[in-house]
């Protein structure tokens, strides 16, 4: 194999490959999970409306900011039990979009995380 490769970049046949002399896509970035799926949204052109999926999973990433506009205790539960409600939903193949796995969140632990935010923890 690297006989044949050397023989092809002898012939020239790698010269001016797009994005030749450019750093690669995403150099430097931290690895993310879900490279995947932002490739996809780009190479599809999807714009607008957002699978319920992928919305789901943004909303799962987004957790710690939404629990920190909670007001009370019983906000962050509700909060994080209409997350685990549609998080099921999605483990079971009821919401539109492409596959995301994500664990349902443990309740009492964004509980511990809101109280500690608000310097009572």
């Amino acid at each position: 194999m690297d006989k044949a490769i050397r023989e092809a970049q002898e012939r020239g046949e790698f010269d001016n490959l797009p994005g030749a002399g450019k750093p690669l896509p995403g150099a430097g970035e931290g690895y993310r999970e879900d490279w995947w799926l932002k490739q996809w949204i780009q190479r599809e052109q999807i714009t607008g409306a957002v699978p319920a999926t992928l919305l789901l999973r943004r909303d799962v990433e987004d957790v710690d900011d939404a629990i920190a506009r909670c007001r009370t205790e019983s906000e962050v539960r509700r909060l994080v039990d209409a997350l685990n409600e549609r998080i099921v939903k999605s483990q079971r193949g009821y919401l539109d979009g492409p596959p995301v796995v994500l664990k349902t969140l443990d309740p009492q632990e964004f509980v511990r995380r809101w109280f500690a935010r608000r310097g009572e923890g």
